[in-house]
């Protein structure tokens, strides 16, 4: 059997406000432009830059739970650094006038907020990972401390580890 691989890693940063949206069947979409740039110096020493904007959209799972498409439309700005996980997606359709447009689209199945601040250039910043429901991002917001909860004993064991 052969195999194949559709995935693709961007950071960049937006290009402008995301637009969300919803399907007649109830099903929610982000989209957003996401810029990412190349710089080098051609063959006169003449620093030259390249930017690629890719339309990156974020489906919901499902009607009722927004998911990546909440953290999308809550925190994400124009400017903001992302880095973005993903697939390609092709498509194709008729206009008004007949003619065949195409489309290539970033199927976004992953997303980390880069950056402190807007424009996300900060040095030094970790990465804020979103958590993909809200429930699982309320259970990453424990305070420090409390996450020995769930192992009972195991910050008090005793062990004969050398270090």
């Amino acid at each position: 059997m052969s195999r194949s691989l559709n995935k693709v890693l961007l950071i960049g940063n937006l290009g402008k406000d995301p637009e969300i949206r919803a399907t007649s069947g109830g099903q929610r979409v982000a989209e957003f432009s996401l810029a990412t740039s190349r710089s080098w110096n051609d063959a006169s020493g003449t620093r030259q830059e390249k930017t690629e904007w890719h339309r990156c959209v974020v489906w919901s799972r499902g009607a009722q739970s927004g998911g990546l498409v909440d953290v999308v439309e809550r925190y994400l700005k124009k400017g903001d650094k992302v880095y973005v996980e993903g697939a390609i997606e092709y498509r194709q359709w008729q206009d008004k006038e007949g003619q065949t447009r195409y489309a290539t689209d970033i199927k976004v199945s992953d997303l980390v907020m880069l950056g402190g601040g807007r424009g996300g250039d900060e040095g030094g910043a970790a990465p804020a990972r979103r958590a993909a429901s809200p429930a699982a991002a309320k259970a990453s917001a424990k305070p420090a401390g409390e996450d020995f909860e769930d192992f009972p004993g195991g910050e008090a064991a005793d062990d004969d580890l050398p270090f």
